[in-house]
This record gives C-alpha cells, sequence and structure tokens, in this order.
C-alpha cells in the first residue's frame, strides 16, 4: 500500500485509519503558510512518508531562499517532492546533462567517444572544468541538447543562449527524471553509457563532493555533481544532485536553491536536507559511518552576462 503525507505549516501527529495513514491539520494557518509550497511525500513502507516530511520541512523551517526537493527511493516506492516545477538557473548542475546528450548522441551512430571527448567528459564531470564544458556544448550544439531533453522527456529544461549553459533552466521534476535514466535500464542511454556517467561522478574531487552526500552511509555507493553561481538578482543558486545505493536502498535526491546570502548557506541549506533524507531511509547506518562533506566546499565560479 502506498501512503500519502502532506504538510502544512502545522500538523498534528498522522493517525492511522483503514490502515493508511492520514495527517490532521492544525486549525486555520496564516494566510502566508496557506499559500506556501509543502513537502509532499508517499512511500510503500508504512510511517516513512511521514517521518521524511516531517524531517525535510523541519530541516528547512529556519533556512531562507527558495528551495526546491526530490526524492525517489526505487526500494521502498517512496518519493518527496516540493517546489518540483520551480526554475532554476542550473549552474554546473547542467553539466550531466551535457555528459548524457554527449552519449546519446555517440549511440545513434553507435560510435564509441574519442580519447579527446573522453578526457573532456572526465575533466567536467570530476573537476566541474568548465573550459571542457564549453568545449562540448559547442561540439554538440543547442539543437542537439534539445533533441536530448526531448528523448528524455526533460520537457521544463531550456537550454541556455548566448553559450551560457550555466544559465540553462532547470527543476526538480527533469533533475530526478534524468538521474533515473542514469540509474536504471532505458532506451535513451545505453548500459555502456550510464555507468560511465555514474563511474565520472563517483569520482568527483573531494573539495567538489559536499551537498547531497552529506549523511550517507558508508555503505552506501555515492555520486554526486553539484553547481553554484551568483547574480545580482536572487543572491546564490546552489545546487546538488546525486544517486546513492547501498543498505537496502537505491534512490536519487536532487536540491535546487537559489535566494541565498552566500555560497555556504546555500551548502548547509542542501546538506540539512540531505542528512535527513539519508538517516530515514537508512536509520541503523552508525553515526561514525556516515559521510562528511568538506568544510571548504568549492565549485566552478561560470560566466554569466554583465549586469
Amino acid at each position: 500500500m502506498t501512503h500519502h503525507i502532506f504538510l502544512r505549516a502545522r500538523v498534528l501527529p498522522a493517525v492511522v485509519a483503514a490502515g493508511v495513514l492520514v495527517p490532521v491539520v492544525a486549525g486555520a494557518a496564516p494566510a502566508s503558510a496557506a499559500t506556501a509550497p509543502r513537502v509532499s511525500c508517499t512511500s510503500g513502507k508504512a510511517g516513512l512518508a511521514a517521518k521524511l516530511q516531517r524531517d525535510i520541512t523541519a530541516a528547512l523551517a529556519t533556512r531562507t531562499g527558495t528551495v526546491a526537493v526530490g526524492l525517489r527511493d526505487r526500494t521502498t516506492n517512496t518519493t518527496c517532492t516540493l517546489r518540483a516545477t520551480t526554475s532554476y538557473d542550473s549552474a554546473s548542475i547542467v553539466k550531466v546533462t551535457v555528459l548524457a546528450t554527449l552519449l546519446w548522441d555517440a549511440k545513434k551512430t553507435n560510435r564509441y567517444l574519442t580519447t579527446r571527448e573522453s578526457d573532456l567528459a572526465t575533466a567536467m564531470i570530476t573537476k566541474s572544468d568548465n573550459a571542457a564544458t564549453t568545449s562540448l556544448w559547442n561540439q554538440l550544439g543547442v539543437s542537439k541538447v534539445k533533441g536530448f531533453l526531448a528523448a528524455a522527456g526533460m520537457t521544463r529544461t531550456v537550454p541556455g543562449s548566448g553559450g551560457y549553459w550555466g544559465l540553462t533552466r532547470i527543476n526538480v521534476t527533469d533533475e530526478q527524471r534524468l538521474l533515473s535514466l542514469i540509474t536504471a535500464r532505458n532506451s535513451v542511454l545505453s548500459d555502456n553509457s550510464r555507468a560511465y556517467i555514474l563511474k565520472l561522478m563517483g569520482r568527483v574531487i573531494t573539495s567538489q563532493r559536499w551537498g547531497t552526500p552529506a549523511g550517507a552511509p558508508s555503505s552506501v555507493s555515492k555520486h554526486v555533481k553539484n553547481g553554484w553561481l551568483q547574480r545580482s538578482t536572487r543572491g546564490w543558486r546552489v545546487h546538488s544532485i546525486g544517486t546513492f545505493k547501498g543498505g537496502g536502498h537505491d534512490y536519487t535526491i536532487s536540491v535546487l536553491t537559489d535566494g541565498n546570502s552566500t555560497m555556504n548557506y546555500g551548502v548547509n541549506t542542501i546538506q540539512a536536507v540531505a542528512k535527513v533524507i539519508h538517516r530515514d531511509l537508512i536509520p541503523t547506518a552508525p553515526a561514525a559511518s556516515r559521510y562528511t562533506p568538506t568544510a571548504t566546499p568549492k565549485e566552478a565560479y561560470i560566466a554569466v552576462p554583465q549586469g
């Protein structure tokens, strides 16, 4: 049975009725709270949706900015979403899409990547190299990126114009769709392509392995790509997407944020969400075994138009 849970600003503990968890909402909420997006979770495991929803909401309770969250765990048929279709400037998150496009395009002619392409792809993902990304973006062209997005069903993602790939507009729904294609057999990406993407995401340098891996048990494989970008409006965009497998679970997490006062503020927001997700999915893992990201997170600063 799937359990559906929705959380408002003030929610009383869920009660059990006919075997289904039913949320009980407290009396009238303030007008601002009534219209605010809510974390929505469902799960095939009793009690898990309510716990995730409560803990993700608590992790964000004191955070400013606009945060979008996506979670999917295949093992327990669990999903959580918050602002699933809200659009954000991608920053370096789009580099996974660039790599997927390159591999999708190569698959169409049944060819391997060249040594040059492989070197550029490795630098782009493991070190977030901007020059490598620009080379591959220009090689592919926006038309091929759009072709991949259409094939992948990433219908709300809009490639950046004028060569500004870091201003591609992304959202949690499409990022979760991308991670789903990377982590399960499908007709868009070959098994070899999926393994290649995961291999590179698993080799991201330590200074860039912050965000969604925070709090993941050592028994869980971790694959991540992050990004950040500062603009004159809406402050810092800070994002993290990751895939995780182990401890009896197979799950993906996307957290997108903007309106952050500093880069570190956004990083801390993402990691607060990630920690409760990993803990709720795998509560028995010892605290000492959980991943602690670097205290000095790094990412590539990408080019944006002036003004």
